[in-house]
Parts: C-alpha cells; sequence; structure tokens
C-alpha cells in the first residue's frame, strides 16, 4: 500500500470562491482509477501543541502500490488540476508512507 497526503495552504483563505475553487478540484481527482481511497479533509477542532492546524485543506489517497502512484502522477486529470489550481495556494506539503 502507498499512502499519499497533500497539505494545502490557500493563498487567499478568506476568499470564500478559492476555497470552493479548491475543494472541486480536490473532487476532481476522484475520477482517478488508479486510486483506491480519496479522502478529503479541512483541519479538526484539535488544539494540542503537537497538531499542525495551520493548513487549509488535505487531501489522503491510498494506492495499492508504487506504481498506481506514480501513474497518479502523470494522468492528465492530475496534470490538470494543478494547471488550474496551482494559483489558489501558496504551499503544498506532501508525505508519503508506504506499508
Amino acid at each position: 500500500m502507498f499512502v499519499h497526503t497533500v497539505f494545502f495552504w490557500l493563498a487567499h483563505p478568506e476568499s470564500q470562491s478559492d476555497r470552493d475553487a479548491l475543494k472541486a478540484g480536490l473532487e476532481s481527482l476522484k475520477s482517478v482509477k488508479d486510486i483506491s481511497v480519496a479522502y478529503i479533509g479541512k483541519p479538526a477542532d484539535t488544539r494540542r501543541p503537537v497538531v499542525d492546524h495551520t493548513y487549509d485543506f488535505s487531501i489522503t489517497l491510498v494506492f495499492a502500490d508504487r506504481a498506481a502512484h506514480d501513474a497518479y502522477q502523470v494522468h492528465p486529470v492530475h496534470l490538470e488540476f494543478v494547471a488550474e489550481c496551482a494559483h489558489l495556494w501558496n504551499r503544498v506539503q506532501i508525505y508519503d508512507a508506504v506499508s
């Protein structure tokens, strides 16, 4: 299993239209068949020193293996998402994990 988690910090977090646009873009990624599980979220209301709640959105994608992840990276839907939505964020942080 290959887990790919991406955190996004919006360039204009006060803009509801930017929030809506990023959410719609993230939703579009769910159509990629290489993804086994997809979860889109926002920070939970947990406040402990070890919890980073500074991001605006996250997406966690689970793939069967590294090959499925690699296919997703060059998939036209993923490339279109980046091209259409990259202007919405000013920071992205990615964590990949394998089991």
